[in-house]
């Protein structure tokens, strides 16, 4: 059997004493389209072919959210401070054995908060359960990187070992497409300028992995990374929030200093309840709800309690998040608030709707 594990340190190795520019740029695409099929065989055949298993989780309310930490850093006592949850604390590391769900109630929002096992370094490739624990966070909503203001440095070890795992965070699939046909070889278009790689490049990495004949659309200026994610077609994007926390136990000016360096979204102190609010403002942002009051025909609308959506959400999603039937047995719709024209406005549904708006359905 090969030695994959060799010929990947191997690989990483040049890649790392590689300068990149305009010459080298060719050689690293090729390094790097090696090495993910290389990785992607090493998991197909440690496996059997079968996805890698993660911890037992019921999913529920509007979103999932995951606290992702380094052992130790207090974030069961996080969970507690802003869920009520029960989350065993203690102060040492390893705590967390199980995964803890906890239920953030906020603006009429149910978001479940996951409190999971601590990742170290080496998480990816199993250390520590880590491929369990990582495997979590592939369904979740959002990722929180919870960093101990003690040890700024584990921001980047955290984000090697899930972009390692296969997850992006804060990116999107790139803007393209790669149509196979039976023969021709690879055309390649663009419609922006490239700058980060080329055709020739693009070429030969996809040959690297099997498509040696494709129609390719390109409508962004991509990276290497960015085509080699977008061929393999196995990742997972989503948003994430990095949090300072233990903030209580750095003096004024040392943690500016720690701030410049991990750039928080939000500081706060799970121990002292500093910040609480302020994450789970943030957390609601990140998670992208708008919130859609119902309105019954002859009725006032109900503006207790919205129906929590995703951002960018249109009637024909509101439908099928209230009765499956009701897209089947969908009229029209009348939408009063900021993305109607007007009170009442009659509309189909591909309309998207924004924050407050208020619905009411009509049936056949």
């Amino acid at each position: 059997m090969p030695d994959y594990n060799s010929q990947i340190k191997e690989l990483e190795e040049q890649i790392s004493k590689t300068k990149y520019n305009k010459k080298t740029q060719h050689a690293i695409g090729l390094y790097k389209a090696k090495l993910a099929r290389l990785k992607e065989t090493q998991i197909k055949r440690s496996t059997g072919g079968k996805k890698g298993e993660g911890y037992s989780v019921k999913k529920s309310g509007d979103a999932t959210v995951v606290i992702c930490v380094f052992p130790s850093v207090g974030k069961s006592t996080l969970l507690n401070a802003i869920t009520g949850a029960q989350s065993k604390v203690g102060a040492y590391a390893f705590t967390t054995l199980t995964v803890i769900p906890g239920l953030l109630e906020y603006k009429d929002a149910k978001i479940q908060i996951l409190d999971v096992p601590g990742v170290v370094e080496g998480a990816a490739a199993g250390t520590g359960r880590g491929k369990e624990v990582l495997a979590v966070m592939r369904t979740a909503d959002l990722a929180i990187l919870l960093i101990d203001v003690n040890f700024p440095e584990h921001l980047e070890v955290l984000k090697k070992e899930i972009y390692d795992s296969g997850l992006r965070l804060d990116q999107r699939l790139p803007n393209m497409k790669i149509a196979k046909k039976a023969r021709g070889g690879i055309d390649a278009a663009s419609t922006v300028k490239l700058t980060k790689t080329d055709f020739a490049t693009i070429k030969d990495v996809m040959k690297e992995f099997r498509i040696f004949n494709a129609d390719v659309v390109i409508r962004e200026d991509i990276t290497i990374d960015q085509l080699i994610d977008y061929v393999e077609a196995n990742k997972i994007y989503i948003p994430s929030l990095v949090v300072l926390n233990k903030i209580d136990m750095a003096e004024s000016k040392k943690l500016e200093e720690i701030k410049k360096k991990v750039r928080p979204e939000v500081c706060v102190s799970g121990e002292l309840k500093i910040g609480m609010e302020e994450l789970k403002e943030a957390i609601f942002k990140k998670l992208n709800f708008i919130r859609v009051y119902c309105k019954e025909v002859g009725k006032k609308a109900d503006l207790e309690i919205p129906m929590i959506m995703k951002g960018g959400s249109t009637i024909g999603d509101m439908c099928d998040k209230l009765h499956r039937d009701f897209v089947n047995k969908f009229r029209f719709a009348r939408v009063w608030g900021k993305s109607a024209k007007f009170p009442g406005q009659k509309l189909a549904l591909s309309h998207k709707l924004l924050d407050k708006d208020v619905v009411q359905i009509h049936m056949k």
